[in-house]
């Protein structure tokens, strides 16, 4: 029954946060002509860019509360259709003001997709599966890298067009299908199992009992069966910082990646966007090869803090190393972002339950992805200070390798993860 779950949903949620990234990050390979046709600056570039965030952030805890109540069909389809429509709306923003306020809309209509998606996640996979189907989930990032980037190159080139510049085409051709594939979710996309019509009313009845008795006894085992509760949960907290630096890092090198490749030499717009995409196949091969191996926690300790050391030292080649070689340090640096990732989204799915889930995997990422913020507006900072695109990632790496330690604190062990070595009646109760 796994196998025809990941087959009726993963493609779908795949391809749609495909093009909401990037609808979020496109932004990064129009840096420079924005630069040039509006006059804003690095800084107010990276503040610009970071604004989506806090937006995004503020507004995440709400919008995971309404889809717990009025169900993942309609507000993810509602999310769609707001943010492709303010994504293509970015093509006409004037200058810095209209540039602020542009992002902070985007962040606010995209607000709940992401941790809407891992509420979602919770609602057909059990524990041990869901490392597995966050990572292939998460794949979608590089992937809307890998295909994003060449993609806006070559629209960039359209410059002059209908009178239109080349960063205007690529927000409106790359906005828009969002909408459209909207229609698509609302009319695919179950709510939950019993609304599956793939799935039989006894394989939809034996899932959701199989996952709410999980969710009940990581409650109970965590103690936590309030939102109020969830700051106190000390292993949740330790995500939570875990997953701020992480995020400095990801939104780091996806808004300033192309300006620092752009540093290499005279290179075209394409060729600046067919580099920029290497990395994000490392990263893509990783987020599909390694998180199905976190199947207990010490398994999972392992891969989180190896990922994290992984990527401070990518960080640290590409911060000194000529071309060729930084290349290859983004590359190691990007192969271990989406492992790592679900090993932290996986802590609440098994300390919560119902609501609280809800609004507990919102609140991780609302305070983590701040970090978002954080990243590109120190490293607009810190490249308008010294002239250098490379210097901000030194901070990164630093704060990269602060989430490392932390990842130390993690249990070697926990009672309620299933490993490979549980009764094999309990491996097949829901069709594993």
């Amino acid at each position: 029954m796994t196998r025809l779950i990941t087959r009726k949903l993963m493609p779908l949620l795949m391809i749609a946060y495909i093009i909401s990234f990037i609808d979020r990050t496109n932004i990064g390979l129009a840096k420079t002509h924005l630069e040039a046709n509006l006059g804003i600056s690095a800084a107010a570039f990276g503040l610009g860019a970071g604004l989506f965030f806090l937006a995004y952030s503020l507004c995440e805890v709400p919008s995971n509360l309404m889809m717990h109540r009025f169900g993942a069909r309609f507000w993810i389809t509602r999310i769609m259709v707001t943010w492709g429509l303010l994504s293509a709306g970015m093509a006409f923003v004037q200058g810095e003001t209209s540039f602020y306020v542009m992002r902070v809309l985007l962040g606010i209509a995209e607000a709940g997709f992401f941790p809407g998606v891992m509420l979602y996640l919770t609602y057909w996979f059990t524990r041990r599966q869901r490392a597995a189907a966050m990572g292939m989930f998460l794949a979608a990032v590089p992937v809307a890298n890998i295909v994003g980037a060449p993609l806006g190159g070559a629209i960039l080139e359209l410059d002059g067009a209908a009178g239109l510049h080349g960063w205007q085409w690529m927000f409106i051709v790359e906005g828009l299908p969002a909408v459209f594939l909207a229609v698509v979710v609302w009319k695919l996309l179950p709510n939950g199992p019993r609304d599956a019509k793939w799935l039989s009313e006894e394989q939809a009845g034996r899932l959701e009992a199989h996952l709410r008795a999980e969710q009940e006894a990581g409650a109970a085992e965590s103690g936590t069966h309030s939102f109020a509760g969830v700051l106190r949960d000390k292993f949740i907290v330790l995500a939570i910082a875990i997953y701020f630096c992480h995020q400095i890092a990801v939104y780091s090198l996806t808004y300033f990646l192309p300006t620092i490749i752009e540093s290499w030499g005279e290179m075209s717009s394409l060729t600046i966007g067919l580099i920029t995409a290497l990395p994000w196949v490392a990263s893509a091969a990783g987020a599909l090869l390694l998180p199905r191996y976190a199947t207990n926690a010490a398994r999972s300790r392992s891969i989180l803090v190896g990922g994290l050391a992984a990527m401070t030292v990518g960080l640290l080649i590409a911060a000194v190393a000529p071309a060729v070689v930084a290349l290859l340090g983004f590359c190691l640096t990007a192969a271990c972002f989406f492992v790592v990732q679900p090993i932290m989204f996986a802590v609440p799915s098994t300390r919560l339950s119902g609501a609280t889930l809800a609004g507990g995997i919102a609140l991780m990422n609302t305070l983590g992805i701040l970090g978002g913020f954080v990243g590109p507006y120190v490293m607009g900072l810190l490249e308008e200070a010294t002239g250098s695109a490379v210097s901000g990632l030194w901070f990164v790496a630093a704060l990269v390798a602060v989430g490392a330690v932390l990842g130390l604190g993690f249990p070697k062990r926990d009672p309620l993860v299933q490993d490979r070595a549980a009764k094999p009646d309990q491996q097949t109760a829901v069709g594993e």
